[in-house]
């Protein structure tokens, strides 16, 4: 990770913002063009870069170390979004991106209100969005005094970011915001700017910057000829679609893809949008409660194309009792980063450069007979999968219990009236339009949800991300609502993931915030760390049970927003139908409760947990008074 941090000591030189200037202009200058010097104050200079650069939206709290620049928003055209919470603040800058392919900026008080930042960094970090992060610091003639809200701010995102650079003197104030901002966009990740405070309101001349437009990389033509000679001779090849599959706009090019080689198109984990679901080729996701259809025919590959996708580790974990890796395969990996090729598994061939670029030459490259051999009999094994799988999908109303548990069967005899998750899953997709963003957060209840929805163009699916933030599910499904007013979107969390990000009703109500619906599934558990107790702890419950009389629909009406709790199936699919014509007919935002019995779901880590072992024995007498 590049880090940078200025050069050359801070000069104040503070002076009113109407001292000799012209009045701020709201018109936006030209990335990529040089410009003539112009007199301006260090605030005017920064809002001029944003514009330059089309940052519209800004998500964060409001507080006095950034009030110079966010004084000029409403002129400069860029709205910003008051949120309840930082934390969420970011998560929304995360869904807004990722859903419209543009930046957005996060930004609040310095200290308490930056470090409130650090776990949505890190998620849209590892969900490859590219964010700005802009944090005021503590004055330059106080830090390292133990001021108010000081905090060491560069040494907290440090492995979160991209690239960071903290300004060192007023006049390097554009020059660095406008490399933040381009290393965050060259990397696909987020980029910090740390300005101290008491550089706001500086009177500076010099010309904005005139920013450099870097063309991304096709990857080296011997690796790129090695991997369509692969591919070309594959008896049984595979793509694996994976986020940078989405970020590259390649979608389309994936799909003459796999069409010139017959081959099926497995999702990455939570990437269910990286191909589309209504092609015959589209096997599904695969992962944790994926796909049995995509693990079953990647397990069968000679040839591996994983395009676009740094193959994390849990993403291709045994689900189903299926170890579908294929160890003996050919693995062709494309990445943008070259440093995450080869770094979980052995790859015959690795290609460093864009998703779209490859492909493209993939294709240029592939000898006329690609994809041939075997082709009929693969195709149809396609679709033999996908039909058996939708129809065992279709029947798996209740969780299995492992052998030697008995949780899943006392969870349908304590409630035989309440849905099951499975239930609900399937009267949800009956009432999803085809064309909605969705988003889902972590926990059992939306994890189970995995090997259900399918998209027929990207950007339409929002997962927390494998750094694996509960709370993720509502504030991302606001900042995508954000960017797309005219798509319907909806929201999913567990009761104990919309827990943590629930203080935003008090804010999505208010003022010209656009209306969403979500979806709270409630069985008053942490249910992930439930499954786990009940598989390696014998039942010996701790931290997992949540408040029963707790009203998370009440809560909402309490917050003038809409709220309806439901109970079966048909209240389900109704409540939603009437929730999503709310939203695009009404502008209204509505909650819905969903009460669902106690089942559990494969537990996430399955790889990572073992029964303790007790050896000294610890007994409530041993502790001191």
């Amino acid at each position: 990770m590049a880090m940078a941090r200025g050069f050359g000591p801070g000069r104040l030189c503070a002076r009113p913002r109407s001292f000799g200037l012209r009045p701020f202009s709201a018109a936006a200058p030209v990335h990529g063009e040089r410009k003539a010097p112009m007199r301006m104050t260090t605030e005017e200079a920064f809002v001029k870069t944003l514009q330059m650069h089309g940052i519209k939206n800004a998500f964060g709290i409001i507080g006095s170390a950034m009030m110079p620049i966010s004084d000029l928003f409403p002129a400069a055209g860029i709205k910003f979004w008051d949120c309840a919470h930082e934390c969420n603040a970011g998560m929304m800058a995360d869904g807004y991106t990722r859903t419209t392919g543009k930046m957005s900026m996060m930004i609040a008080q310095n200290g308490p209100g930056i470090t409130n930042f650090v776990t949505p960094v890190k998620t849209a970090y590892w969900n490859h969005t590219p964010l700005l992060l802009v944090t005021p610091q503590a004055a330059n003639k106080t830090i390292g005094q133990g001021g108010f809200q000081e905090v060491e701010q560069m040494a907290m995102f440090k492995d979160s970011v991209c690239y960071q650079e903290e300004v060192r003197d007023h006049t390097r104030i554009c020059e660095v915001l406008n490399r933040v901002i381009e290393k965050a966009l060259h990397c696909s990740a987020p980029a910090q700017i740390n300005i101290p405070r008491d550089f706001w309101t500086q009177v500076v001349e010099f010309p904005l910057p005139t920013g450099v437009k870097l063309e991304r990389s096709a990857g080296g033509k011997g690796s790129t000829q090695k991997a369509a000679e692969i591919l070309s001779q594959a008896k049984f090849p595979v793509l694996l679609n994976g986020a940078g599959v989405i970020l590259s706009g390649a979608v389309e090019t994936s799909v003459k893809l796999a069409e010139k080689l017959g081959a099926p198109v497995c999702c990455n984990y939570q990437h269910n949008d990286a191909f589309p679901g209504d092609h015959p080729l589209h096997v599904g996701p695969l992962g944790y409660n994926g796909s049995k259809a995509a693990m079953e025919m990647i397990s069968k590959a000679d040839v591996v194309l994983a395009l676009g996708t740094r193959l994390n580790p849990f993403s291709t974990l045994p689900c189903y009792g299926i170890e579908y890796w294929p160890k003996d395969a050919k693995l062709i990996q494309v990445d943008i980063n070259g440093d995450r090729i080869g770094l979980t598994k052995p790859v015959d061939v690795g290609i460093q450069g864009d998703a779209g670029l490859v492909a493209e030459d993939l294709l240029a490259q592939l000898a006329p007979g690609a994809g041939q051999s075997g082709r009929a009999e693969r195709e149809k094994l396609i679709k033999e999968k996908k039909v058996a799988w939708a129809a065992e999908l279709n029947s798996m109303d209740h969780e299995l219990d492992d052998e030697g548990t008995t949780w899943n069967h006392r969870a349908r005899q304590a409630a035989p009236e309440r849905m099951s998750p499975r239930q609900a899953w399937r009267a949800i997709m009956r009432q999803m339009p085809k064309d909605a963003i969705m988003s889902s957060d972590i926990g059992n209840n939306c994890a189970i949800g995995n090997a259900y929805p399918s998209f027929q163009s990207p950007r339409k699916y929002l997962s927390p991300g494998l750094f694996g933030p509960c709370g993720y599910g509502f504030p991302s499904i606001l900042g995508a609502k954000v960017g797309n007013p005219e798509v319907p979107v909806v929201g999913f969390a567990g009761d104990g993931a919309f827990g943590i990000s629930i203080n935003e009703l008090t804010a999505c109500g208010r003022g010209d915030w656009p209306p969403v619906t979500m979806v709270v599934f409630r069985n008053f558990q942490w249910g992930a760390e439930k499954r786990n107790t009940t598989l390696w702890y014998d039942d010996n419950f701790v931290g997992t049970e949540l408040n029963k009389g707790v009203e998370y629909a009440e809560m909402a009406k309490a917050c003038g927003l809409k709220g309806v709790k439901v109970g079966s199936v048909s209240e389900l699919e109704e409540a939603l139908k009437t929730a999503i014509e709310g939203q695009m007919q009404r502008k209204e935002t509505t909650l819905v409760e969903v009460l669902l019995n106690q089942e559990l779901g494969e537990p996430f880590r399955r790889d990572a947990m073992k029964a303790p072992v007790q050896i000294a024995k610890i007994n409530a007498s041993d502790m001191a008074a």
